[in-house]
Parts: C-alpha cells; sequence; structure tokens
C-alpha cells in the first residue's frame, strides 16, 4: 500500500500544480493539493519497511491525513459553490474542478487504505 500511496502523491503534486498555473499563479491556496501529495509522498517513503510496526505507523499516518483533506476539500468545494451561487455568480471552474478532483482522489486512496487494513486484520498479519 505504500507504492500506492507514492502514486497517489504524484498524482496531488500534479494537481496542485496545475490548479496552481490555471488559476494564474495568483492563488497560493492552489498549491493546497501540493503540500498534501508532498506529506503522503514523504510518509509513504517512509512506510516502505520491513518493520511492520514503522509500516502501520506511516501508513495510519497517511490515511489520517488523507481524512482530513478530504474534510477539508469537500467541504470547501461545497462552501464555494453555495457561495458563488448566493452571490448569483458563476463559481470559479478551475478552482472548484480542483477541490472536487482532490475530495474524489483522497477518497478512492482512503477507501484503498481501509480495505487494506481490513485485509491485512483478516490474514493475520497484525
Amino acid at each position: 500500500m505504500a507504492k500506492v500511496t507514492l502514486i497517489f502523491a504524484v498524482l496531488l503534486v500534479a494537481l496542485g500544480l496545475v490548479g496552481y498555473v490555471g488559476t494564474g499563479s495568483v492563488h497560493p491556496t492552489a498549491l493546497i493539493p501540493l503540500w498534501i501529495g508532498l506529506a503522503l509522498g514523504l510518509f509513504g517513503f517512509l512506510a516502505i519497511s520491513p518493520n511492520e510496526g514503522r509500516r502501520k505507523l506511516f501508513m495510519h499516518v497517511n490515511v489520517t491525513i488523507a481524512l482530513l483533506g478530504f474534510l477539508g476539500s469537500a467541504v470547501e468545494a461545497i462552501r464555494g459553490y453555495v457561495h458563488a451561487q448566493a452571490a448569483g455568480v458563476e463559481p470559479n471552474q478551475i478552482a472548484l474542478a480542483s477541490k472536487v478532483t482532490l475530495a474524489g482522489l483522497l477518497f478512492i486512496y482512503i477507501v484503498l487504505c481501509v480495505r487494506s487494513f481490513i485485509a491485512a486484520r483478516t490474514s493475520g498479519k497484525v
């Protein structure tokens, strides 16, 4: 699962860079997916270990980061859309797409992690 984490980290870094450039390189908050990706990448790299305790620790750190990122991005996507609709303007499509994509990627990652944790528990690898 640590190698899957590295794949998601690369995707999130790319999303952050595309979002930042797509919004005109003006809004540093567009780099939030990049920072989440770097954190997942760092802890994913640390999770590649023969030591089971270390691997479990860093994978649990990763899924916690992903859960917090998912909740934050989903709430921000909804809040931004509702706020724009209430103001009678179109929401920034690039920013909205970036937030929804971030939430989607993190949700998929969380589901994969939970399935992996369950499989490890039922196979007796705990």
